[in-house]
C-alpha cells in the first residue's frame, strides 16, 4: 500500500543536462524533482511551485549563482538551498553560507554524500517549521484577548501588561496562590519582541538552598563533589528572554545578595568559574508573600526589593472578581471538551451558582481543578449539575444561604440549626449508601441517636426511594 503522505519537492537550477539527469536519478525515488537550466527559470520554477528545497549551480548561464541564492534568501527564508559547485574553492563555500546557503557539496557528488546532505536539510526544515508552529501556538495562547476576566481589577491588568509587555524593565507580580502569577508572566514574554527567545522559569520556593545558586548561575566541572559536568544556569538558558522567578520571597539573604549583583551588572560567573559572563535577561519575579512586611522584619533585602520592585502588578484573588467565576469555569470547561474531544458540555444553572458562592481558597488553580472534575464526573451526559460537583461546594453554598436567611430575619435561629443538621445527615447517608450504621459512625454518634434524629427532622422515603427503617446492618 503506497504511502498518503506527498513526497517533498526538490528544485535542480543547473545548465549542465548530464548533471541534473543525475541528480535527477539519484533523488526521484524519494523526492519529486523540479529542474531549471538557468537563473530565470529557475525563479520562475521556485515561485510557482514552491519547491521544499534547492540545489542550485554556482555558475550559471548569464548570472552568478550566489546572487541567485540572495534573491531566493529574499524571498524565503525557510526553503534550505543546497550550492553546487565544479571548483573546491572555500571562498565560494564561506560566501555561499554567509548568504544562507543550508550546505554546500562539489561535483562530482557522492552519492551516498549527496543523499545525507539533502535529508539532513530536509529534516531541519521539518524541525523549524515545526518548532515555529509550536511558537506561533503559544504567542496566540497568551494573547491578551485569551487572558479571561472581565471584572475590573483584571482588566486593569490586562491594560498594564499591554503597556509595558515590549520593555526590558522588571516586573513584580504579587497575589495569593494560584492567581495565575506566572500566567501574567508569559503574557508580558509572548507579546514582546522577545517572544521568540526563551521563557525559563523558575519555583525559588522548590530548589533547595544547597542547590538554588547552582540552579541560577549554573557551575563548572569539579567545581564541587558531585559537579561531574558543567551545568548552564537559568539565567544563562534565558539570556536574550525572559526569568520568571516564582516565589522570590523565599529566597535566602546570600542567595538574594547574589541575584541583586546580577540584577545591577547583567552579568554572573558559574560556580568554580572565573570568567564574568554577559546575560541580556528581563526579569518578571513573583511572590504571594508581603514582601514589605518582609524587608521591614530584615528577612527580605531592601535594595533587592527596589530592584525587582519597579512596575508592581497584583492580582485579585477569585472572591473579589467574582463575575469572572463563570467566564473561567466555561473556558477551563471548553478546554477539557477540546482535549477529551468529547462532545459539548456545558453547566446546568444550578451547578454555575454553587460555582458562583464558594469563596475559591485556592484561586483560579482550585476553579480548574473543580472543574476537570465534574467533567470526569459527569462522564457523557451533556451538563454537568450539582450532583458532578464535590461536596464541600454545596455545603458551603448550602451554609452561606442558611447565614443570610438568618442573619436576614427571614429565617429563625432554630430553623436555621436544623436546616443545617438535616443536610449534614443527608450527606452522610449518600455518602454511605444510605446504610444508617455506616452513616452514624461517620457522624460520630449511634445509630439510635442517629434514627431519632432523621425522625425528629422527617428525614425518610422522600429523600431516598430506596429507603427503609431497618438497617440491614443494625444488630437489635
Amino acid at each position: 500500500m503506497e504511502s498518503s503522505i506527498p513526497k517533498k519537492r526538490v528544485l535542480l537550477i543547473d545548465d549542465e543536462f548530464r548533471i541534473r539527469a543525475s541528480l535527477k536519478m539519484v533523488l526521484e525515488p524519494s523526492y519529486d524533482i523540479l529542474q531549471a537550466a538557468d537563473a530565470h527559470e529557475g525563479l520562475n520554477v521556485f515561485r510557482k511551485e514552491e519547491p521544499d528545497l534547492v540545489l542550485l549551480d554556482v555558475i550559471l548561464p548569464g548570472t552568478d549563482g550566489l546572487a541567485v541564492l540572495q534573491t531566493l534568501r529574499s524571498e524565503s527564508k525557510m526553503v534550505p538551498v543546497i550550492m553546487l559547485t565544479g571548483t573546491k574553492s572555500v571562498k565560494t563555500a564561506v560566501d555561499a553560507m554567509k548568504l544562507g546557503a543550508a550546505d554546500y557539496l562539489s561535483k562530482p557528488f557522492d552519492v551516498e554524500e549527496l543523499r545525507i546532505v539533502v535529508d539532513r536539510a530536509l529534516n531541519s526544515l521539518e524541525l523549524e517549521r515545526e518548532v515555529k508552529q509550536l511558537r506561533s501556538q503559544v504567542v496566540q495562547r497568551y494573547a491578551f484577548h485569551n487572558l479571561i476576566g472581565k471584572s475590573q481589577g483584571m482588566q486593569e491588568i490586562y491594560g498594564k501588561i499591554e503597556q509595558i509587555s515590549d520593555s526590558r524593565t522588571t516586573v513584580l507580580v504579587t497575589g495569593e496562590s494560584g492567581t495565575g502569577k506566572e500566567l501574567v508572566a508569559k503574557a508580558l514574554h509572548y507579546n514582546s519582541s522577545r517572544r521568540d527567545r526563551p521563557f525559563v522559569a523558575l519555583n525559588c520556593a522548590a530548589i533547595p538552598e544547597t542547590l538554588i545558586e547552582s540552579e541560577l548561575f549554573g557551575h563548572e566541572k569539579g567545581s564541587f563533589t558531585d559537579a561531574t559536568a558543567r551545568r548552564t544556569g537559568q539565567f544563562e538558558l534565558a539570556n536574550t528572554g525572559t526569568l520568571f522567578l516564582d516565589e522570590i520571597g523565599d529566597l535566602s539573604p546570600v542567595t538574594q545578595a547574589k541575584l541583586l549583583r546580577v540584577l545591577q551588572e547583567r552579568e554572573f560567573t558559574r560556580i568554580g568559574g572565573v570568567q564574568p559572563i554577559k546575560v541580556d535577561v528581563r526579569i518578571v519575579a513573583a511572590t504571594n508573600k508581603n514582601l514589605d512586611e518582609l524587608v521591614r522584619k530584615g528577612q527580605f533585602r531592601e535594595d533587592l526589593y527596589y530592584r525587582i520592585n519597579v512596575i508592581a502588578l497584583y492580582l485579585p484573588p477569585l472572591r473579589e472578581r467574582g463575575e469572572d467565576i463563570t467566564l473561567l469555569a466555561k473556558h477551563f470547561l471548553a478546554k477539557r471538551v477540546e482535549d477529551e474531544k468529547r462532545p459539548s458540555v456545558e453547566f446546568s444553572k444550578e451547578a454555575l451558582e454553587i460555582l458562583g458562592h464558594y469563596p475559591w481558597p485556592g484561586n483560579v488553580r482550585e476553579l480548574e481543578n473543580v472543574v476537570e472534575q465534574a467533567f470526569i464526573w459527569s462522564q457523557n451526559a451533556a451538563q454537568i449539575s450539582p450532583e458532578h460537583l464535590p461536596t464541600m461546594l454545596k455545603g458551603d453554598i448550602r451554609s452561606s444561604s442558611l447565614h443570610d436567611d438568618t442573619i436576614a430575619g427571614r429565617m429563625s435561629l432554630e430553623k436555621a440549626v436544623m436546616e443545617f443538621e438535616r443536610e449534614i445527615i443527608l450527606d452522610a447517608l449518600k455518602r454511605t449508601n444510605y446504610v444508617q450504621t455506616h452513616a452514624a459512625n461517620l457522624l460520630g454518634i449511634s445509630r439510635r441517636m442517629l434514627k431519632y434524629r432523621m425522625d425528629t427532622l422527617g428525614i425518610g422515603r422522600q429523600e431516598n426511594p430506596s429507603y427503609t427503617d431497618q438497617d440491614p446492618t443494625a444488630q437489635e
